[in-house]
């Protein structure tokens, strides 16, 4: 006697696709479920029913407002918005849940110089436009700071003045003139700067020594007569 049992196997890409995955599958049944009942009031309190499950798996945020709003959201789409209760939220649509964001502008202006920056180019064009010509030169002279500075630290050497010059009027789109004695000197002035501190901050140490030495000796004295 032969018996031939036959085994029907169930995969899940056989099943109808999860809305939400991360509900499971079970949930997911429940509401299939819901769409059977044709009692809009029983329908409507096993709806709840559901709701209740779906927030037992969040139990920390299952009593918020918001939470239960989404948890309503989220009934309606597993059933694929087909389910008719009396929700205590507005219901979603479709169309609302579809709407695609509009895409953002990405910025194609080329940087000639990446280690100065996309700012430090705009600035020049800008300080070199017919409109602000009567501007000072102070601003210029700080630009060429900072454009030494920023060449200093991806190069690892101070550049020499032509290669300072010649980048400022790639990235003003013209001719930058500027007193080429104030760029002479600037390296000079970094070092009077760094000498001055040192010092300074020298005289400080000397004050606060002799400070010390003072106090201890009045303090020798005191004992002294005490």
């Amino acid at each position: 006697m032969n018996n031939s049992i036959t085994m029907r196997k169930n995969y899940n890409y056989t099943r109808r696709k999860l809305y939400l995955p991360e509900y499971g599958r079970h949930i997911h049944e429940m509401v299939d479920t819901l769409l059977e009942i044709e009692d809009r009031q029983e329908r409507t309190r096993q709806a709840k029913a559901v709701i209740a499950v779906m927030g037992n798996l969040n139990p920390l945020l299952r009593d918020t407002d918001d939470f239960k709003h989404k948890l309503w959201d989220h009934l309606f789409i597993m059933s694929d918005f087909r389910l008719d209760v009396d929700s205590p939220y507005p219901q979603p649509s479709r169309q609302d849940l579809m709407i695609t964001p509009k895409k953002l502008a990405y910025p194609q202006t080329r940087i000639m110089f990446k280690h100065y920056g996309k700012y430090v180019q705009r600035f020049m064009r800008e300080i070199t436009r017919e409109e602000v010509a009567g501007r000072s030169t102070g601003e210029l002279h700080n630009m060429l700071r900072y454009i030494r500075a920023k060449s200093f630290e991806y190069n690892n050497e101070y550049p020499n003045n032509e290669s300072i010059m010649r980048d400022m009027s790639l990235m003003a789109g013209t001719k930058v003139d500027i007193d080429m004695t104030a760029v002479g000197n600037m390296r000079s002035d970094f070092r009077h700067t760094a000498n001055a501190r040192k010092t300074q901050k020298g005289k400080q140490v000397r004050t606060v020594r002799k400070a010390q030495k003072g106090g201890v000796k009045s303090t020798g004295h005191h004992n002294t007569y005490k």
